[in-house]
């Protein structure tokens, strides 16, 4: 198993609200996770710093020989502390009201896949070198889309399309989508909107399918969201197995 992450400001952003980390514990078990912050006054960063620190802190001291409903807990239990330590900033800090973060995780152990998602980051798998989206948006455009309202072309062009409906720090309580996922795979992506906005899944899959080693895959990919723009922070984690 190999794993590598990074996470670029872009080219329009003046700093970097993202936050990412990859981390295995002692149980052999690995966490991938993706935030995406938002809010003025740099208060994005923070509450997608908060997300993935406490997810750090939480997984090594605490994941060890759980089952995969003992993770779905977890996860589901961690994501509501995440989201009360946000509110708890915002109350102690008025001038970060408003601040919140998307998060996209992986969990992989020896017998379960599990992903958990809210906001607007991605988690995907590769299989039979095909790549497939595993986690859903929780944006407007994807709402509407649901609805047959929109079609996905319309959706990717829509004015409105990065208006999300859920996002960590913005509701109370709160739900992360959690998805079960095959252990046949061959890889593992995860990543801010920064990346999906500006590259296709057809796009994306072609990188990971060239003859590059596992950090500069990540890297071109990167490298190919600045060159059709860079609107936003981009981060990836990806992992092969």
């Amino acid at each position: 198993m190999e794993t590598f992450y990074l996470t670029d400001t872009g080219l329009v952003r003046d700093h970097n609200e993202d936050s990412v980390i990859v981390l295995t514990n002692s149980d052999n078990a690995t966490l991938m996770a993706v935030a995406d912050g938002m809010g003025g006054h740099s208060a994005g960063e923070v509450a997608s710093s908060i997300a993935i620190s406490y997810l750090g802190k939480r997984f090594s001291e605490s994941f060890f020989k759980m089952t995969k409903q003992d993770a779905v807990e977890w996860i589901r239990n961690s994501v509501n502390e995440i989201n009360s330590l946000i509110f708890k900033y915002t109350d102690e800090h008025k001038e970060s009201k408003g601040m919140g973060t998307t998060l996209v995780l992986c969990i992989v152990t020896n017998d379960y896949i599990l992903f958990g998602n809210i906001g607007d980051s991605s988690g995907f798998v590769m299989k039979d070198d095909k790549l497939h989206k595993v986690t859903y948006d929780h944006t407007l455009v994807n709402l509407l889309v649901s609805a047959g309202e929109l079609t996905k072309e319309e959706a990717r062009n829509h004015p409105r399309k990065n208006i999300l409906m859920n996002a960590l720090g913005i509701n109370d309580p709160v739900e992360i989508d959690i998805f079960d996922c095959n252990m046949e795979i061959e890889g593992i992506v995860l990543s801010s909107d920064g990346l999906t906005t500006m590259l296709t899944e057809e796009q994306i899959e072609h990188v990971l399918l060239e003859n590059l080693s596992i950090e500069e895959k990540v890297i071109k990919l990167i490298k190919k969201a600045n060159n059709r723009g860079g609107n936003d922070n981009i981060s990836v984690a990806y992992m092969v197995r």
